[in-house]
């Protein structure tokens, strides 16, 4: 397998836990009565997470991917049972099994790229042709996409989106179909948030930070100044001040400032080179796949790691309007920590694959 991504993955997920107790332990201890409340849950996903990822890095990929189709339309019927149940913060992004949440979103985004990469890579596909890029395609994607902007979840709808869009024009979509299949989205989110208002508050504070950071909305002027705080070398481990109840959500979507702020621009320069050799090596492990199938599901793969990582820190850093993405292998949250482990294991899956020129 491919060591460097592993090795990396690890020091993440590592260095994630450390994160997730430090920025959370104040907000644990004063709502559930235990500073090791979201450590514990977060462990406990990530051995699952480890668990899974095992048996999808020994599993035949190409056998898994020939059930990808039922397995795309069972998230999609998972995304619209979310709304039969009790609204968290206003949305309806989860599944409620007893103490445990799920979040069909994130399992949707996986099974999107196992279809896209099977489907395509099969010798009848013509992807070059309209008619077969919009059906099967293109309804899937609409149908699994509308249902998660209803949740609301617009970064998820947004991530997905771009990756499925790196997908198809690595796979040789011709650029007017591209345009055609933007067009359509770009219209919709502008006629969703400046007409009927949709996350409109959000864009207009992002809009305001464009000029000053500090005339946005409350969480982008926290992270702001949380970033700030951490200078060169951060204030130590544990050592943050934001997250006493200044920076929400210190301990999932903002932990990219909570990580700032206690380690500094040295620690996360650390933290994104990490990032950095896991796209590499997985850009290097498709461009040695014996077909087109392992090269396009390692690229799917990737781009959505990248993605995931780009929208993060672009909403951290006043760059792009809030969105609610965490950051992969990092941020807490079980779904997405089990689905950044088994992106982490098909890579090293595909890593392995007889016929691959060089390791």
């Amino acid at each position: 397998m491919d060591r460097k991504i592993l090795y990396s993955a690890m020091a993440l997920v590592i260095f994630g836990l450390i994160m997730v107790y430090s920025s959370s332990s104040v907000l644990a201890e004063s709502r559930f009565g235990s500073n090791l409340f979201f450590l514990k849950r977060q462990f406990l996903w990530l051995l699952i997470g480890s668990l899974i990822g095992y048996l999808v890095y020994k599993i035949d990929l190409k056998k898994l991917a020939a059930f990808s189709a039922p397995l795309l339309i069972a998230t999609i019927i998972l995304l619209g049972i979310v709304f039969l149940m009790p609204a968290r913060n206003g949305s309806h992004r989860w599944l409620f099994l007893g103490p445990v949440s799920i979040q069909p979103s994130e399992l949707f985004k996986l099974a999107m790229i196992l279809y896209l990469a099977f489907s395509i890579s099969q010798g009848k596909r013509d992807i070059t042709d309209w008619r077969q890029l919009l059906y099967p395609y293109g309804f899937f994607i609409a149908v699994g996409l509308i249902l998660i902007i209803l949740e609301p979840g617009l970064g998820s709808a947004i991530t997905i989106s771009l990756t499925v869009l790196i997908i198809f024009f690595l796979a040789g979509v011709r650029l007017y179909h591209l345009a055609i299949f933007i067009l359509p989205l770009t219209s919709l989110a502008a006629f969703m948030v400046f007409v009927i208002g949709y996350k409109s508050a959000r864009v207009y504070d992002y809009l305001a930070s464009i000029t000053s950071p500090l005339s946005g909305s409350y969480q982008v002027k926290q992270a702001v100044l949380t970033l700030g705080a951490g200078g060169l070398f951060g204030s130590g481990l544990g050592n943050g001040h934001q997250k006493l109840f200044f920076l929400p959500y210190p301990h999932t979507d903002f932990i990219f400032a909570s990580i700032g702020e206690e380690v500094g621009f040295i620690g996360l320069s650390l933290l994104l080179f990490l990032f950095y050799v896991i796209i590499w090596r997985g850009i290097h492990i498709a461009r040695y796949q014996p077909d087109r199938f392992g090269y396009l599901l390692a690229m799917g793969t990737t781009a959505s790691i990248f993605v995931s990582v780009f929208v993060n820190i672009c909403v951290v850093t006043a760059l792009l309007p809030t969105t609610g993405i965490p950051l992969p292998l990092i941020s807490y949250g079980g779904t997405a920590l089990v689905v950044s482990i088994c992106s982490i294991a098909i890579l090293l899956n595909l890593s392995k694959r007889k016929g691959m020129v060089v390791r």
